[in-house]
């Protein structure tokens, strides 16, 4: 496995994310209805494009299955592949972030347990929550610091 910061934004590189972050999203934020991950799929490419620093996972045949975005600071998105969960590649990811983009703060959807547990897991602990995310949706979001 080789994790490493993407210089080149490419059509296709954003396409191979998109999937990436679909499959994720399918698997670990139920409460999304059909026409809101669709809506929220719109705008993906234009998050990916912006964020700071793009970082990549890819396995030893060069097929990438999982990425995160990180900038000033904090952890923007982590998503990865429906059949690498739990082989620890999040963790990776993660620690790889703290370690070269010094990660202390993340948002998560307090409605997807599993990521609240695994960033909980990783030392980070809720200082603020709110009833809805950014967008101004029902989603209430915790905001979390590196302990």
């Amino acid at each position: 496995m080789k994790i490493y910061e993407t210089q080149k934004r490419t059509p296709e590189l954003l396409e191979t994310l998109l999937k990436i972050w679909e499959s994720s999203v399918r698997t670990t934020h139920l409460f999304l209805s059909e026409a809101e991950i669709s809506k929220i799929r719109e705008y993906v490419p234009t998050a990916l494009n912006a964020v700071e620093h793009l970082v990549v996972a890819e396995n030893d045949f060069g097929k990438l299955f999982a990425f995160m975005g990180t900038e000033n600071e904090r952890l923007e998105m982590l998503f990865l592949s429906p059949s690498e969960r739990g082989k620890g590649l999040g963790k990776k990811l993660l620690e790889y972030g703290i370690e070269n983009y010094a990660i202390k703060e993340l948002t998560v959807n307090e409605q997807n347990p599993q990521a609240v547990g695994f960033y909980e897991h990783m030392g980070f602990e809720t200082y603020k929550r709110t009833d809805f995310d950014e967008e101004g949706n029902p989603y209430p979001l915790l905001y979390m610091k590196l302990g």
